[in-house]
Order: C-alpha cells, then structure tokens, then sequence
C-alpha cells in the first residue's frame, strides 16, 4: 500500500504526553534540518500506578489526579491541530481493568483521543527516541525500567532487532516488597529475586555478546546516575558497585523517611528501592559492567513517530509509517490474497469516501488496513475467517499500532460478513457505521475473486438511508452478486441501522 503522507510545515510543533504509571509527561518540539529543538516540557508525579486496587482496577483517587493533570496538560495544548498531538498510555492502562471508564474521562479532560500502546510498542518507540537524540552505529542495548514495566530493546542505528516488555517496575516492586516505606536485607533479596525471575527468560536474548554499549533510558536511571554524580561515586555512570552502595545507603537509613541521598528528588523516593532491584538484577543478570544515561525516551520516540506518521521533514530519510509496514509484513506472514485484497481495499476506500466524504484522515486509513487485512483468519480456517481474522488483529503484535487502533481494526474484520447483531454496540457510532458498510459491500461486489468493473456502481445517502445505484447492465452480467447484495439489504434491514436499497 502506498504511504499517504500529509505536508507538514517544520515550524510547527508537535507534542506527546506520555501517560506513564508513575508519573505524566508532556513535550513540545519541532524537528527542523536534522535538530530536535523541544520548547516545552512539564512532569507531574501522579503515581497511577500506585492506584491499582487489589482487583486491578483504577481507584476514584488516582483517577483523579491524572484527570486534573491532563486538564493541566491541555491548556499547554490550546490551539494545537489533533493530528499534531499523540497521548500515549502504559503499564497501568494495559492492566487496568476499568480503563475504558478512565480513558473517556481522560481524552475529555485532554482534548484529545489516548491510545493504549503494548509493551512491544512502548520499546519500539522508547528506541526510536534514544536511536535519533543519541545516533550511533555500534549494536547496543538499551533499558527502560518504568513504574509497572520494563523495556529491554536490541537494536542498531535506527533499527530494534529486538524489543521486549516485562511486567515489572519501580511502583510495583516498591509496593509489593517496601509497602510502608522500610528498608531491609530481606526486603532488597526477596525483590531481587522477584526482579531475577521475570527477567530471567531474555537472557538468551540480550546476552553481552550481541551489544557493544548499554543505555538506561527515562526516570529511574535519571534518578540513580543523578545521586551516583552528585555523591561523587561514578561521573554518573551506573555500575554494580555503585548500586551495592546505594543500597547499603538504603539500609543504613533503615527507612524511606530517613533516606538522605544526595541528588534524590522527593518524588523518586517512594520508588527508589524498588528500581534499585531491578537495575541490580539487571547488571548482574545481563552482564552489564556499566549502565551509561542516555538523552532520548519514549515522549521523544512518540514525536519522531508521529513525524513519520504526517511526513513532516525531521532530518531523518524518509520512511513509511510504521503501521504500513507492519501491515505489509502481516500479509506475508499470514498469506494474504494480496490481488484480492487490492480489489477489496480499492473499492471500499472508493464507497467510504462517497458515504463520509470528509472523513478524517485516520478513519480512511484505517480502513485501507483493515481490508488489506481482512483474510489474514483464512489461516486458520475458512470457515468464520472474518471471526479469526477479528481475533489474530487484536491479539497480534503489529508495530506502529496502539492497542486501541487494533482493536478498531478487529472490529472493522469481524463486521466485514455474516450478522449484525454481533456488532449492535460498535454500529452506534457513525464513523464505524460508514466503514463496515463501506467494507462489506466491496466484499460481496468482490466475492468472485476476480476483476470486476466497478466503475458504474454509486453510492449516495440520506442520512440513514443509503441508495446502491446498479446499472441494468451490470445487473445482468453479475446476477449473484445482485442476489448477495439483496441479502446484504434484508440484514440491515433485521438491524435497524440503517436502510439499504438497490437501485
């Protein structure tokens, strides 16, 4: 599929908002003639992580303080294009169970649509960041310990080889193992261990024989090579002896209250002796004689993605959008009929843009996916494809995609054959309506898998009532076609959603 790019002036700003499980962060910056040159950065330390009640779901008080953040976050934002401003979430959402209820109210108190991203996609972007604030040709390895997750990436220049999340993090381990703030050998051997087991399966992966160079990206390597610096322990480098020191530190305080480390910042203090375990577990687990601090994180990695995303000029060779890529390799990797799914694409873009002529441009290319997809379940069986193709998409790791987008697109599969009751609740939103309509007429229309002349065929609307305009001819060169098309009638007829008639 072709990248459709939208011109994009480098004078204008982009912005990300990292929505991450300790705390929220929002930067502003312009890519101009290979810079990065950010005018705005704010933190807030809203502990969403530490939220989590023991049913995982988010508690009315740390909903609270990320809402009233996000307000904060916004009036930064007024004037801001929507397609110029990406909000990503972690860890937290990920597990939450009543983030949908959250994220409502959150895009409502930012002003702008949240995407969940996966762990795999964190990592993606974390690279992406570090890769282009810190160039290097030499395979390296790089870290991110956040509140609930870890990120481990391989990769060289600008390319992750590999990239891994872990269920992990500094919030997480201090709350389990530190809970009132207490300081003991025990405490730091058991929340190694917990540390060593989760990690202990990508020792293959990231062994020291396929990287030259660790990197530690974002706030706790930032907090450790801080106190590290300003101790005069290390120039701020990270090493196991110099975390063995912190940590004696720890217990020589015996508590968080009485913790006294130079260069520690309060908002890190609640978290410290959790992420000590795990970057101690890392460098003596992985082989790491020093961690170095590095520039680039994932707020960073989200404006080069979503200068990509707009093609605006960032100094960087030009490449695809990411999900384009990741859609190209889903074909090959699932087989896909890449003829049929050309004729499939091409006409439900041509219908959806009839029904919804100003569509966003999101909207547009998610269909495009979506039927470039739309057969990938064929691997699993014939039988129900649309079924297993819904599943395999928003179950799949496709790089580029957040975890909303997926599942838009899942939705989008499943809506593509059979009834609609199954879709009763998704079809109340209008934009869907458009695209599964869109979608499921260019498969009927295609369902000899061969070339058809589709030129004559028009679409137009009245609100809900829809008119497919077939010419006399045409009818009688395709009469099993016009007998799926009438059935296709009858079942949005049964649904109530809209009316369908064939002219």
């Amino acid at each position: 599929m072709p990248a459709m790019n939208l011109p994009a002036s480098a004078s204008q700003p982009l912005a990300s908002i990292d929505m991450g499980s300790n705390s929220f962060r929002l930067e502003v910056a312009r890519l101009f003639e290979g810079s990065y040159r950010r005018s705005l950065y704010l933190k807030e330390t809203v502990r969403l992580g530490a939220g989590l009640d023991g049913e995982m779901r988010l508690t009315e008080d740390a909903m609270a303080r990320g809402l009233e953040c996000l307000k904060r976050f916004a009036a930064s934002l007024a004037g801001f294009q929507p397609e110029r401003v990406r909000a990503v979430a972690t860890q937290t959402l990920r597990e939450a169970r009543n983030r949908d209820e959250f994220l409502q109210r959150a895009q409502q108190a930012l002003g702008f649509p949240i995407e969940v991203i996966s762990g795999r996609e964190e990592a993606r972007l974390i690279f992406a960041g570090v890769a282009r604030l810190q160039a290097s040709s030499e395979p390296r390895l790089v870290i991110d310990i956040g509140g609930r997750s870890t990120e481990m990436i391989l990769g060289k220049g600008l390319a992750p080889e590999q990239a891994e999340s872990f269920q992990i993090g500094s919030v997480s381990l201090s709350l389990r193992y530190f809970p009132e703030g207490r300081f003991t050998p025990e405490a730091f051997r058991a929340a190694q261990v917990a540390a060593g087991a989760e990690l202990e399966e990508a020792r293959g992966l990231f062994k020291p024989s396929r990287w030259k160079q660790a990197l530690g990206s974002s706030g706790t390597v930032g907090a450790v090579s801080q106190v590290l610096a300003a101790s005069g322990v290390t120039d701020g480098r990270i090493t196991p002896t110099a975390l063995r020191w912190c940590i004696e530190e720890c217990l020589s305080a015996g508590s968080m209250d009485k913790l006294s480390l130079p260069g520690l910042k309060d908002d890190r203090r609640a978290v410290v002796a959790g992420g000590l375990c795990i970057l101690y577990t890392l460098l003596t687990q992985f082989g790491i004689t020093e961690l170095l601090p590095t520039k680039g994180a994932l707020r960073q990695g989200v404006i080069f993605d979503l200068a990509e995303r707009l093609g605006a000029p960032s100094g960087i060779a030009p490449r695809l959008d990411m999900r384009e890529a990741s859609v190209l390799a889903l074909q090959q990797r699932f087989g896909v009929d890449l003829a049929q799914a050309l004729r499939v694409q091409t006409l439900a873009q041509s219908l959806h843009h009839k029904l919804e002529p100003h569509a966003p441009r999101e909207a547009r290319r998610e269909l495009a996916w979506a039927a470039a997809l739309h057969e990938i379940g064929m691997m699993v069986s014939h039988h129900d494809h649309h079924r297993h193709t819904a599943y395999l998409i928003a179950h799949v790791d496709a790089p580029g995609f957040s975890q909303n987008q997926l599942r838009r697109l899942a939705d989008l599969a499943l809506g593509q054959r059979g009834g609609l009751r199954k879709m009763d609740a998704a079809l109340r939103e209008e934009s869907l309506l458009w695209q599964v309509l869109a979608l499921r007429l260019a498969v009927i229309v295609h369902h000899g898998r061969d070339a058809v002349n589709t030129r004559a065929l028009q679409v137009q609307h009245d609100g809900r009532k829809v008119q497919l305009r077939l010419p006399r001819a045409w009818v009688h060169e395709h009469p099993r076609t016009l007998y799926l098309l009438r059935e296709e009638a009858e079942a949005w007829a049964r649904s109530g959603m809209l009316e369908l008639q064939l002219a």
